[in-house]
């Protein structure tokens, strides 16, 4: 399906400790993350808030280990008002902490207004009026020639909670935004989250993606979420995520056709879960044997 060294396996260590919800994982150190992704056989990693934040630090242990850092998540805030410079300027020094890494792909979400770590329901969102939409074109094309020019690229992340959520918000994103500059970041799991089917938008957008992040969904956990209008930090404790091949996305056709696409990069298992309730290790070494069935990697 996949050609040798087409694709590379790296997991998420938000799995272990959550940037999101320090209670979860709190205990657990960077050392026993690494060393767990590692023994798994994962070959990357993201960025998580016990990670160094020094290059020539962070660098050697995870060497040391087999691993090297994949991408990382960087918020921006294009469409709050006078946040442009700001953001600009943020996401340069990250850029270089990435790019001191040995990293190529930078994930980026617009996060102005978003509501992900508030109380309300992840579907109770304001909308972005067209003069937002224009600032984050702008600001999105501003920052990919940025990282065009230091030889990595941006993959825009759909999330839920901000106000590129599902499939028609990502699809105005893509086509008010320059298709050399700003790419796609594909999430299995945010996608089925957001009512969308992430085997077709990988059929659509299939040249403009840079990144894959594969997570499942626990459907009677999604339902409740619903019915219960969670938020989602309340959903992620829930256990709405969970790792490839533990929840009801089907991933035989997405893995194909990413190979029909000719997707050539890293995937990312990042299924944010609490560690108490899905020990790390166990659920690493079921997301690495699922993939290694079904994807021949």
């Amino acid at each position: 399906m996949f050609a040798n060294n087409q694709i590379r396996l790296a997991i998420a260590p938000i799995a272990w400790t959550n940037d999101d919800l320090p209670e979860l994982g709190g205990n657990i150190s960077f050392e026993q993350c690494i060393d767990e992704m590692a023994a798994t056989g994962f070959s990357g990693s993201e960025i998580g808030n016990k990670y160094p934040k020094d290059p020539a630090v962070l660098k050697p242990v995870l060497e040391q280990r087999g691993l090297q850092i994949s991408s990382a998540w960087i918020s921006t805030f294009f469409s709050e008002e006078g946040r442009t410079e700001e953001t600009v300027t943020h996401f340069i020094v990250q850029m270089n902490f990435l790019k001191a890494m040995g990293a190529k792909v930078i994930n980026v979400c617009e996060c102005g207004h978003c509501i992900q770590g508030t109380p309300s329901h992840v579907f109770d969102r304001p909308s972005y009026t067209d003069q937002q939409w224009v600032l984050v074109e702008n600001g999105l094309n501003r920052i990919g020639k940025i990282a065009r020019d230091n030889g990595m690229v941006i993959a825009y992340h759909y999330h839920m909670g901000t106000m590129v959520q599902n499939a028609d918000e990502t699809e105005r994103l893509l086509e008010m935004t320059d298709p050399d500059l700003v790419h796609l970041l594909v999430d299995t799991g945010h996608t089925h989250y957001a009512g969308d089917d992430p085997l077709t938008i990988i059929q659509k957008y299939g040249s403009r993606i840079r990144n894959v992040h594969l997570k499942d969904i626990r459907q009677p956990v999604l339902d409740e979420v619903h019915a219960k209008k969670m938020s989602f930090l309340d959903s992620v404790k829930a256990g709405v995520f969970t790792v490839p091949g533990d929840g009801v996305i089907p991933f035989d056709p997405i893995f194909q056709a990413l190979a029909d696409t000719h997707y050539q990069g890293w995937f990312v298992v990042e299924a944010e879960q609490d560690p108490d309730k899905a020990n790390p290790l166990e659920y690493a070494k079921k997301a690495r044997t699922f993939i290694r069935e079904h994807a021949g990697i």
